[in-house]
């Protein structure tokens, strides 16, 4: 299997004259390069067909989006149902954690849990089910889907992923919950600076064993789950030092407190308290005071110390040792995306729903009061949200699935991993900052009604706001994401002179270099066949879409690397990095839009009903146009785009939304949200549908 599914394509930026014909969908003859067709080239023949059953449709397109572990999103949903799994808002965060751990063992019968560890442990040895199962829980209390992913995926997945057969009984432990444990790798000073971490575990050969030690006040650990009550061994991260050299960080398994929950020898535990969201999970601080553990708790996956003192790897290289160690625990980052997804796909039900439902003002036509949803400022408000729910779903499921085939041993193909990383990065910033701003707008397009506690959105936007920074701060994650990107840039020009460079810039207006690595046929079909320049281009073409997307990335990048170039001829590295940062930072974001648009064209071509696939063709030219609507500025500035075609893709955006009014039951059915998880009083209130 490919490595990597990106792809660039250096693409020329168009005059005011040769601009993206951005017009409106309408319906069109199908391309003879057999690519996939917008929505609105098929919506005549739509028309004229026989009308579908909107419950089959719906069934269709949940089972696309839910991917392919659907039969793990089944298996869970009536589990979703029991009440024992809900959320209440009125206890307070001591109740709150006591719920959750009981609410915790509860799941721990679903079988879920055992899908992330290997066979010989007590597992089923699919990751891929497991990042899908444990996301579910999303549906019903994201404080339980916490408490889950730090007990199964943080400190279950470093024991299993970073251990070895001497942590097996560990491993058997902590996934029948006999012992409790703690992710504790961020540290008061430093939470995104992993490397330069204070904790310490210095080897001492005469007792054989570690000594970890909190040096400095910033160096205890910080808002660790499970931390502050319930955990009784912690994942410590640490500056291992052995022979008085220091190795790097790495992973130890620390007992933190005994069977009675008090604290051990040396150890000082602290409760983080109340926070803005998520009050079942006990988050909490760690300061070791030289405390002692055994030689065999270092988790000697990538590297040990023998009993006298002597360090060996099979990695020599510090750095690639120490981000093959993170690397490892990637399945964390992927599952916190995963999840503040489907905290949105919650909100997005609930307000999709009232909408639907609740009369505001009269129709002066009729006299008869008006749907919420179907006045077009409210359908601006939701449904391009809709489409990018859409559009994370898919691309979710593919990086689920890329995960898997590493994890299992299926792909070991050169730099997979490293995409991985990337891609994990990139869609973690793409779905927690979806999830933070749809919440928000369902919050606020259901009034007062959604500021209630009762109908979940306020909890849901308080619960899923950390995501943006846990598990890696998003622009700290985007940055990344440019870093890779220019990287293997510079690749391309690292042996060019000055006047290689001269010329090099001046292929900006040119498409003359394409990389092609890991792209699925589908979607290099459809941007090797598109013949069009950009003037000629049809943007209800995905063709057009994808060169449009690409040709932003591609422009950012090159741009950032030759700006970069040029400041560092007269500054030093940081500070022509640190100048370049907020153009770096659109570099990612323009290449996780451009995945994320693969990732949905992708999840359609898979469609076999063709009334779901029209649907779900609508709603991805509906992403489309809406991320075009929101980066408008940028074309027109950079010339890809005129004022008039600008305004050109705001009226697509009406028309699509308009067209998917219709069909927003469909659409709220086929997020796969469970009735019965939704738990919001508003659906269920007379007044709402009697408009008073």
């Amino acid at each position: 299997m490919a490595s990597d599914g990106d792809t660039r394509t250096v693409g020329k930026a168009a005059t005011a004259e040769q601009v993206v014909t951005a017009e409106p969908p309408r319906p069109a003859e199908q391309a003879e390069t057999g690519e996939v067709a917008g929505a609105a080239e098929q919506a005549g023949a739509a028309e004229q067909a026989a009308p579908a059953d909107p419950a089959v449709t719906a069934a269709h397109l949940r089972e696309a989006l839910d991917g392919p572990w659907r039969d793990v999103r089944d298996q869970a949903r009536p589990h979703l149902a029991d009440e024992r799994l809900a959320g209440d808002s009125y206890l307070d965060y001591r109740a709150a954690r006591a719920r959750v751990l009981d609410q915790m063992r509860l799941v721990s019968t679903f079988g879920l849990a055992e899908r992330g560890f290997q066979r010989e442990h007590g597992g089923t040895a699919d990751p891929g089910g497991a990042v899908t199962g444990l996301e579910m829980l999303a549906y019903a209390d994201l404080s339980l889907w916490v408490k889950c992913g730090v007990q199964w995926g943080l400190f279950g997945g470093a024991v299993e992923n970073l251990g070895t057969e001497r942590h097996a009984e560990v491993v058997r432990q902590l996934i029948s919950l006999d012992l409790l444990g703690c992710f504790a790798m961020t540290e008061s000073g430093h939470g995104s600076d992993v490397a330069n971490l204070e904790t310490t575990a210095t080897y001492d050969p005469a007792t054989r064993e570690f000594v970890v030690h909190s040096p400095t006040e910033s160096s205890r650990k910080d808002y660790i789950g499970g931390a502050a009550q319930h955990a009784r061994m912690a994942a410590v991260f640490a500056q291992l030092i052995t022979g008085g050299e220091g190795k790097g960080v790495h992973c130890f398994l620390v007992p933190i407190r005994d069977a009675d929950g008090g604290d051990l020898p040396g150890v000082t535990t602290g409760d983080c308290g109340l926070k803005g969201g998520l009050p079942g999970v006990d988050n909490g601080r760690i300061l070791f005071d030289h405390v002692r553990i055994p030689r065999e708790n270092l988790l000697n996956r990538y590297a040990d110390v023998d009993p006298d003192g002597t360090y060996s790897s099979e990695i020599d290289n510090p750095s690639r040792r120490f981000f093959t160690t993170l690397g490892t625990l990637v399945r964390g980052r992927i599952s916190v995306g995963g999840a503040a997804a489907a905290g949105a796909r919650v909100a997005l039900s609930i307000a999709l729903r009232y909408a639907d439902q609740r009369r505001q003002f009269d129709d002066p036509d009729t006299g008869e009061e008006v749907l919420l949803l179907d006045y077009r400022s409210h359908q601006r408000r939701l449904l391009p949200h809709v489409a990018r729910a859409f559009a994370l779903s898919f691309a979710q499921n593919d990086l689920v699935r890329r995960m898997h085939l590493i994890q299992t041993g299926q792909d070991l193909a050169q730099g997979a991993q490293r995409a991985l990383e990337k891609r994990a990065a990139g869609l973690k910033v793409a779905q927690t900052r979806h999830a933070t701003r749809a919440i928000q707008e369902c919050r606020e397009a259901c009034g007062g009604a959604g500021y209630l506690t009762e109908n979940r959105l306020v909890t849901l936007k308080a619960d899923t706001d950390v995501f943006t920074t846990f598990e890696g701060d998003n622009v700290v994650l985007t940055q990344l994401v440019a870093k890779d990107l220019l990287t293997s840039y510079s690749d391309e020009v690292r042996d060019l002179d000055a006047l290689g460079w001269v010329r090099f810039a001046a292929t900006m207006a040119r498409d003359v270099v394409r990389e092609s690595s890991g792209v699925r046929q589908l979607i290099q079909r459809l941007r090797d066949r598109t013949g069009d320049s950009l003037d000629e281009g049809d943007l209800s073409r995905r063709a057009v879409q994808l060169q449009l997307f690409a040709d932003r990335e591609d422009y950012l990048v090159r741009t950032a690397a030759h700006r970069l170039r040029a400041r560092a001829k007269e500054t030093n590295p940081f500070e022509a990095f640190n100048n370049a940062q907020d153009h770096i930072l659109l570099a990612g974001e323009a290449h996780i839009e451009r995945l994320t648009l693969e990732a949905f064209i992708e999840g359609i071509a898979d469609i076999q009903d063709e009334e779901a696939r029209t649907l779900a063709e609508t709603v991805c030219d509906l992403y489309v146009y809406s991320t075009l609507e929101q980066n408008q500025a940028w074309f027109i500035m950079h010339r890809f785009m005129s004022v008039d075609r600008a305004k050109q893709v705001r009226r697509g955006v009406n028309e699509l939304v308009d067209r998917l009014r219709p069909h927003s039951r469909i659409l709220v059915e086929a997020m796969g949200v469970p009735e019965e998880s939704l738990r919001s009083a508003m659906l269920n209130d007379a007044s709402v549908h009697q408009g008073q």
